[in-house]
């Protein structure tokens, strides 16, 4: 079996975070590199501008000597200290420019504008700036027209094509990043680890558990995104004390209770295999069969109940109450007339509830064996099915000797049995137990009370009734 590699959380959060934060740095590097261009481009843009506008207003001497002495329109004025090799913002550039009066014709011109061999066009003036490739280099051209002298201004600069203001901003902008990047990965690292620690104290928490301590694990200071995780965990181990609670409580009964009858059928064992009289022998062994099913009964019954306990969400169903009752009549009627016992069944034939039918069956048969094994020779069990816009009550009720007051406030008590039951040796205590725990499933309501005649017991389980949609679709 292949082993998976662990992986850590702390390390795959500090880069994803480096990593989104390097993504969002990087797309800043690019829009202010790009923003820092374009501004660069506007700025070349209005020097262009702003010298056309002064030299349309220069008078002609002054013209020719600035045409003479150039117009250098470098960006920087490199330190003694610095080359200018490597910055072409350093480097000298010059404009050149010719001016035309009204007419057309030429009052200065700067000396390289001859050898550009390029011809002045009036359409010029209504272009902007403009990029123009001339003799394979790239120029900057702008022409203006000034109306109140009718002057015409024509200006040229080289383009500053190795420009490092761009780069250097970006440069200024990232480097302080790239450095600042291994600093935020170990407070990441950091910041990361020291949140982490409440799942280490959940961890160490849970790591002292075991079967004898099972307590509730508290973490404090407990983060909102720790607190679920506690709290399933909390939830967990009640179930799981519960549940070994409820183990240890299964075994010490079944041992309790299964005891004493395994000491009556080796006594009546003992009795068959001392006796000499065939009767007295017989009599013996019929009393160990009496007890091997009192015991079987009894097993079954503690079993039932475990699955109850450890039952969780139950898979329910429509189904008529009134038609489990009458199974369990069918079931019954042998034990009934071997005591004489009539058992009259009445009500609603269609009334339904939501319901598992072998738990409802089991429940049925239960109030329905008790009300049989406790009532007298000759007596009568009654059971009605009864249901109004909100229930559906299932009433069993007898004739027999009942209970007193005190007895039937425990009678849904494991292995608890009345007066009048443990004389007759009857019964392991759980049936009405295993009624209670099944009606809790279904969210009905036990209710015990005085039978047939105000004698002997009777016992009514209100089952919540199906809504009238359902019971057409099933």
């Amino acid at each position: 079996m292949t082993r998976q590699r662990a992986t850590s959380i702390r390390r795959r959060l500090m880069w994803l975070i480096l990593v989104s934060v390097g993504a969002v740095w990087a797309a800043m590097i690019v829009w202010s590199f790009s923003n820092v261009t374009h501004e660069i481009g506007e700025w070349d843009d209005a020097r262009l501008i702003q010298l056309a506008h002064l030299l349309v207003q220069i008078d002609p001497s002054s013209l020719e000597r600035l045409a003479a002495t150039g117009i250098d329109v470098r960006n920087e004025y490199s330190r003694a200290s610095r080359t200018v090799n490597d910055d072409s913002d350093a480097i000298p550039r010059y404009a050149l420019f010719e001016v035309r009066d009204a007419a057309g014709e030429l009052i200065v011109a700067s000396p390289g504008m001859a050898a550009l061999n390029r011809p002045f066009s009036v359409s010029e003036t209504a272009q902007g700036v403009h990029a123009l490739s001339i003799g394979g280099q790239r120029w900057l051209a702008y022409a203006l027209r000034d109306s109140t002298t009718g002057r015409t201004v024509r200006v040229l600069e080289p383009a500053n094509v190795r420009s490092d203001l761009s780069t250097g901003v970006a440069s200024r902008i990232g480097r302080p990043i790239a450095l600042a990047l291994p600093v935020l990965a170990l407070l990441v690292w950091f910041s990361v680890g020291h949140s982490f620690r409440p799942l280490s104290a959940i961890s160490k928490a849970v790591r002292m558990r075991d079967s004898r301590i099972l307590e509730p694990i508290h973490v404090n200071p407990s983060p909102a995104e720790v607190r679920p995780l506690v709290d399933a965990i909390t939830q967990l181990l009640a179930r799981l004390q519960q549940s070994i609670l409820r183990e240890r409580a299964f075994t010490a009964d079944a041992a309790h209770e299964l005891k004493t009858p395994l000491a009556a059928i080796k006594v009546q064992a003992q009795v068959a295999l001392a006796a000499h009289d065939g009767a007295q022998q017989q009599q013996a062994m019929r009393r160990v069969v009496q007890g091997v099913d009192r015991s079987a009964h009894l097993a079954e019954q503690l079993l039932l109940l475990a699955r109850l306990d450890e039952r969780g969400t139950l898979t329910t169903s429509q189904m008529g109450l009134y038609d489990v009752a009458a199974e369990a009549i069918a079931f019954r009627a042998t034990h009934a007339e071997e005591k004489s016992i009539t058992v009259l069944l009445s009500g609603d034939r269609d009334a339904r509830i939501d319901a598992d039918r072998a738990l409802a069956r089991t429940l049925v048969d239960n109030l329905l064996d008790n009300a049989i094994k406790y009532g007298e020779t000759g007596g009568r069990v009654h059971i009605s099915v009864l249901a109004d816009t909100q229930t559906v009550t299932l009433t069993v009720s007898d004739n027999g000797p009942g209970v007193t007051d005190e007895e039937r406030r425990r009678l849904t008590d494991r292995f608890f049995r009345g007066a009048s039951a443990s004389a007759s040796g009857n019964g392991s205590g759980l049936g009405l137990s295993i009624v209670a725990r099944i009606a809790a499933h279904f969210n009905a309501q036990v209710h015990i009370g005085s039978g047939i005649g105000r004698r002997g017991l009777a016992v009514q389980i209100a089952f919540p009734r199906a809504s009238e949609e359902d019971a057409v679709q099933a």
